[in-house]
């Protein structure tokens, strides 16, 4: 008896909270948090919406701060701009970020879930607030969606679904900004339908989107579709700081009675669930760590609220680790902790000094496949070579090539068809060109040159490439 009584109270790790016996959801309706920490958040929310909606709008260097443009392959931080080539630079970048994710989280737990992620703060401190507004409060919230379709309801439900949507159209809008650019997003909204229809139709489509995520799939993103949380038990340790409940102090629970004395044996927890209608994810905060909490904090408010109602210390729930609760051992820098942060500083300084490092005009110069060398004359011996060249800044240029080093003085460069590479603004451009150089002064089959590209007498920078020429030396 004993035996299965354990299994059913652990029965909780067998599903996600939202999710009954049967597999059928079940909806949550969490109800509005009161205290210091929701009041922290709504402020750091605030900041979000402010950052968020103003971004787009601010340029550095004439460009966007942020662009992430995947369909052309052109992304935009701090106003520099990053192409294909750039990618390695990219790739080091997202890398760098999950080291420090990983590290955070050993560290913190998921702090940044609760507090500054984008779907928390939308759903949380957006959507939900709009909900409160219209439908009423959570016990209000769950006899309307019980409550038989009357002229009342269909109203409420009406108009939720409205505001949700023109919400997600804006979202979705602001959204796009960081894809195409401000300017580009004006011009969809500005012109014709007909001359941006696919435009048209990405606005639309996030919108559908950002609208199903917020009025019906909600905390399911956090427990089924987002890996963060499935990642919890790798990344965390027992000094970790997490949302916990003391167990401890907690243990065992009893029901509070006014007026009435607590037994010397009973814990401080009064079995009020508060703790759980406030969560958004719908779990017992007291069973432990569990994939789905986002570290919200809302239990926290709740259950401190309760605590002096009745008169008990504050922080059966609060930040601590599970060392820290079973142990009284204070938060530590463990030797993980120490790895991923050298690991962090090494990235950080290569990301750094190839920023540092990084051309505003680049290029690759490559000997024409399938050709080796072409004799011009009786003395002089010529390579055919192409070349491409991307211009990352925001003015346009004549780009001339020009022998370096040893060869400056003895060859020539023969451009195909023009006389200058013309380098549009945060474009690419090709060409191809003949190197000729005299037989004497080819003394290998692989002689390494360089060519410099100059915009007037201005050079902007070197490329190195090998000029092929015959067996032996003259």
């Amino acid at each position: 008896m004993e035996t299965k009584t354990k299994q059913q109270a652990e029965s909780f790790r067998d599903r996600i909270a939202t999710i009954d016996a049967k597999g059928k959801r079940k909806w949550v309706f969490a109800q509005k948090p009161v205290g210091p920490f929701f009041n922290v958040r709504t402020w750091v929310s605030w900041g979000f919406f402010a950052l968020f909606f103003a971004l787009p709008f601010i340029k550095m260097n004439g460009r966007p701060l942020f662009l992430f443009n995947i369909p052309e392959a052109k992304f935009i931080i701090f106003g520099k701009i990053f192409w294909p080539q750039d990618f390695f630079i990219f790739g080091l970048t997202m890398v760098t970020f999950i080291i420090f994710i990983v590290l955070f989280t050993a560290a913190f737990g998921r702090l940044f879930c609760g507090w500054v992620c984008p779907q928390t703060i939308f759903m949380e401190m957006l959507f939900r607030k709009v909900e409160y507004l219209i439908e009423g409060d959570a016990a209000k919230q769950k006899m309307l969606s019980n409550s038989p379709w009357t002229a009342e309801k269909i109203r409420k439900k009406i108009t939720k679904h409205v505001a949700f949507f023109l919400l997600a159209f804006i979202i979705a809008n602001f959204f796009l900004a960081y894809i195409i650019g401000i300017d580009e997003l004006k011009k969809i909204i500005s012109e014709p339908v007909t001359e941006h229809f696919v435009g048209f139709l990405s606005i639309i489509l996030f919108a559908a989107i950002f609208y199903g995520v917020y009025a019906y799939f909600r905390e399911q993103v956090c427990t089924v579709i987002c890996p963060y949380g499935r990642l919890q038990s790798v990344l965390l340790d027992r000094n970790s700081m997490i949302v916990a409940y003391d167990h401890k102090r907690g243990e065992p629970r009893d029901k509070f009675k006014k007026d009435q004395v607590a037994e010397i044996n009973t814990g401080d927890c009064i079995d009020c669930f508060q703790c759980i209608k406030v969560c958004p994810t719908g779990i017992d905060i007291r069973n432990g760590t569990q994939m789905e909490c986002v570290g919200c904090t809302a239990c926290i408010d709740a259950c401190n609220k309760m605590m002096e109602a009745v008169h008990r210390p504050k922080g059966l729930i609060r930040y601590a680790s599970e060392n820290g609760i079973t142990e009284g051992k204070k938060l530590r820098y463990t030797g993980r902790m120490k790895f991923y942060t050298v690991l962090l500083i090494l990235l950080s300084g290569i990301l750094t000094l190839l920023l540092i490092s990084r051309k505003d005009i680049d290029g690759t110069i490559i000997r024409t496949k399938g050709m080796v060398y072409q004799e011009r004359g009786a003395d002089s011996l010529s390579n055919l070579f192409n070349i491409k060249v991307i211009n990352k800044t925001i003015k346009d240029m004549p780009v001339t090539l020009q022998l370096e080093g040893e060869a400056k003085n003895a060859g020539k460069i023969e451009l195909i068809g023009a006389t200058n590479i013309h380098l549009k603004q945060e474009d690419q451009a090709s060409g191809s060109f003949f190197v000729v150089l005299p037989r004497k002064f080819v003394n290998s089959r692989k002689l390494k040159i360089k060519i410099g590209l100059y915009d007037g007498d201005k050079k902007i920078t070197t490329l190195t490439t090998n000029f092929a020429g015959p067996f032996g030396k003259y």
